[in-house]
């Protein structure tokens, strides 16, 4: 029996914006019993073209995932950067349409049967690792700065302001610069532990403690519910769209004996 049960769950909120340009989705893998998968993208304000590449491409590569009788955490993490640069091979392809280059964030969570969780990021989207009300790690900008001063051999200063340059720009979908995909991975899962991957319409509202605490005090639908409506109130009508996948892991309920205890009679 496993030692924990997995509870998910997706929401999206429209923010001020026209239209919803983020996308949000759990699948489980039709060769690979056991294995979950959620991913979060975020259109870049052109259009949800990207973000929905982004479902489709993990679901099909998901799909054809085979696992052995053992978790590869090397096959897994070569899956998950397998997904981020197909997904950028095919929106570089895209002819340019009045909005401009189809580009996207990606934020990829796998679990495991053995208790592993294997992630991948690109882009100012988050992935979020909670214990219980502990913020234990988030993605950041930090490996991909370090990735600019050490390999485009870019200034520290330079590499700090990479948001603001098309060239350095980190999505997918980038013609000028293939992403840089990083990735993370945790065992030894137990109950307790929690995952958010979120767009920056969500998180640029909340300190890591407060995500934690939403998170541990409720199901993924009733902490969901919190954020979205708190994000709408601090973004005092200039909220970005909102997105996010949650998985928690919980302890499983307790097995209700299903049998009758009866006094035996005397042996004859």
């Amino acid at each position: 029996m496993s030692v924990y049960k997995i509870e998910a769950g997706t929401a999206q909120h429209l923010g001020n914006r026209p239209q919803q340009n983020d996308r949000a989705a759990l699948y489980t893998a039709a060769k690979a019993p056991g294995y979950v998968m959620a991913v979060l993208a975020d259109g870049m304000g052109s259009g949800s073209a990207a973000p929905e590449q982004v479902l489709h491409t993990s679901k099909q590569l998901f799909d054809d995932y085979r696992a052995g009788e053992t978790a590869s955490l090397a096959r897994l993490q070569e899956l998950l950067r397998g997904i981020a640069q197909e997904t950028h091979d095919v929106l570089a392809m895209n002819p340019l349409g009045a909005s401009g280059e189809p580009q996207s964030t990606l934020v990829l969570l796998v679990l495991t049967p053995q208790g592993q969780a294997v992630w991948a990021c690109v882009g100012d989207s988050r992935l979020y690792r909670f214990a219980n009300t502990q913020c234990a790690a988030r993605s950041g900008d930090a490996d991909y700065v370090e990735h600019l001063v050490n390999v485009d051999k870019l200034p520290p200063e330079a590499a700090k302001k990479h948001r603001s340059s098309r060239l350095l720009a980190n999505v997918l979908g980038n013609r000028l610069k293939a992403p840089f995909v990083t990735v993370g991975v945790h065992q030894g899962l137990q109950p307790g532990d929690a995952f958010l991957l979120c767009s920056d319409g969500l998180w640029q509202y909340f300190t890591d403690t407060e995500l934690a605490n939403a998170l541990a005090r409720g199901t993924p639908r009733q902490a969901s519910e919190m954020l979205i409506n708190k994000a709408i109130e601090r973004a005092k009508g200039q909220g970005d769209n909102c997105s996010m996948a949650i998985i928690k892991l919980v302890a499983p309920p307790k097995e209700v004996p299903t049998y009758t205890v009866q006094k035996m009679g005397k042996a004859v």
